[in-house]
């Protein structure tokens, strides 16, 4: 890797690229389309029970390891060794993978709105070779790091910070005035309906979805060696971005019924018809609210493309032993980007974007499988983090670290909280209601087994590799970090 000096970012790109990564208008009409107003307590507690909480481990694991270029793959090695860690990285970048499929896709609706003011219907041939074409743009975007991120982040999340304040404080006003909200907004249509188990298992998977809306600060720990102000602006600045998000995401659920009566969104046009609302009460014609809410998503949507095509391959192939896949493919460029790893991951992503396509007439009837596809998978490396957290606290608690989130049992409790949280929503987002089987088992359930297990086959070959030429090299390699840092305590 070149040695030359990176560009630095400041508070607020690091305020924006967390926004980029975790916050998008769109997560609130997904979930308002499959439970309605009952999204709005759902993201509250979300956001107390499980952003906040998960926001203050990716804090404390960033302080420990505040000299990492991957993140996630040093939080987890801290306390489970190289192997967990290894399986940790892999599994973000695995099903970050999926999330292309439903985030490139989506690229091609807020086009359609930004420059014709309205939907355009795509072949699924013409869907595939577009989102295709952005997406070699937005490769060669990520692998010029973090600076270059930043500033289109900055764009496109302070343009949708702005929209989405703006849709709350108008809604609010509306009411205020007097507005009948389109569908009252009432404690019985917020309360989760249980009368049947199709409703209940409806509800109960899309928790994944929520869960997965308030997650990715773990997105932009990767960054802590390019941000100006280091750990404690790191902390402070996760923190504020946690709590700010996942109360706007209650809120703005909350007033989604105002303008239009629930069951009436759907997933690709959806914050159209909520805005084109609010456009028709204040008066403003519907294709001028299209064309401008077009180009908020549009530039959203790209700045979020930029952060997890590049967040991904820097946590997976930053810091692996380069005895797994070679020394070339995990190199690092000037700008801290396994460059090499960015071009393989789009080779990848090439067919994920093909074949989903098959089981859907539109681009709307697409979305739906992948949000499906996305929403379980996604809760797997958050799992890694939570067990190496709990451990990390169970057995190196005494490890010194500028910031720490309680005492040690209230950190050891906290995560097995978030565990027991896991394990519920992950099994009904696995298996949602009313999808075809097939599509379940080929994405949610054979494609985390195949992918998984075959990274499982990768490591173990490294391990009896190693072990041939160097049996110590094995024991530094699984024992957890921590020891390093214990004895290097001890040694000072």
């Amino acid at each position: 890797m070149t040695t030359s000096t990176r560009a630095k970012v400041g508070t607020y790109a690091l305020l924006t690229m967390t926004v980029a990564a975790v916050f998008n208008f769109r997560n609130v009409v997904n979930n308002s389309v499959s439970i309605g107003l009952a999204s709005a307590p759902a993201f509250f507690f979300a956001t107390l029970l499980y952003f906040l909480p998960y926001t203050l481990i990716i804090a404390e694991l960033v302080a420990l390891n505040k000299d990492s270029e991957s993140g996630d793959y040093a939080w987890v090695k801290t306390s489970l060794g190289g192997r967990w860690a290894f399986m940790g990285a892999f599994s973000y970048w695995f099903v970050n993978l999926f999330y292309f499929v439903s985030l490139l896709p989506i690229v091609l609706v807020y086009a359609s709105y930004t420059f014709f003011g309205q939907e355009k219907v795509f072949s699924q041939t013409a869907i595939a070779l577009i989102s295709i074409s952005i997406f070699i743009v937005a490769t060669w975007i990520s692998t010029k790091g973090a600076s270059w991120i930043g500033k289109i982040t900055n764009i496109g999340a302070t343009m949708m910070m702005v929209m989405s304040l703006a849709f709350v404080i108008l809604a609010v006003g509306a009411l205020a005035g007097g507005l009948e909200p389109a569908t009252p907004i009432t404690f019985e249509a917020m309360t989760p309906d249980f009368s049947n188990f199709a409703s209940m298992w409806a509800f109960l998977g899309t928790l994944a979805w929520i869960i997965q809306g308030v997650g990715g600060a773990e997105s932009v720990g990767v960054y802590i060696k390019d941000l100006r102000g280091g750990v404690k602006a790191f902390v402070r600045t996760i923190v504020i971005a946690g709590l700010a998000i996942g109360m706007l995401y209650a809120v703005a659920s909350l007033l989604m019924t105002v303008f239009v009566p629930a069951g009436e969104l759907d997933y690709s046009s959806g914050i159209f018809q909520t805005m084109g609302g609010l456009g028709n009460y204040l008066g403003i014609d519907t294709q001028i609210v299209n064309h401008i809410v077009g180009v908020v998503m549009l530039a959203a949507t790209l700045g979020s493309l930029l952060m997890w095509t590049s967040t991904p391959v820097k946590i997976f192939f930053s810091e692996i032993p380069e005895g797994i896949f070679g020394k070339k493919l995990i190199e690092l460029n000037e700008n801290g980007i396994p460059w090499r790893a960015a071009w393989l991951q789009f080779l990848i992503v090439v067919p994920l974007l093909i074949i989903p396509a098959i089981g859907s007439n539109s681009i709307n009837g697409l979305l739906e499988i992948v949000i499906n596809m996305t929403a379980a998978t996604a809760l797997i490396p958050p799992l890694f983090i939570y067990i190496a957290y709990f451990f990390f606290r169970k057995n190196y608690d005494h490890i010194p670290r500028r910031f720490r989130v309680g005492s040690r049992t209230f950190g050891m409790v906290m995560s097995g909280f978030m565990m027991v949280i896991f394990a519920f929503v992950f099994i009904t987002g696995t298996l949602p209601y009313g999808q075809e089987l097939w599509l379940t088992l080929v994405y949610n359930i054979g494609g985390v087994v195949i992918f998984i297990g075959g990274a499982m086959i990768a490591y173990e070959c490294y391990i009896r590799r190693l072990k041939k030429r160097d049996p110590q090299a094995v024991l530094v390699e699984l024992s957890p970090s921590a020891e390093h840092m214990s004895s290097m305590e001890t040694d000072d």
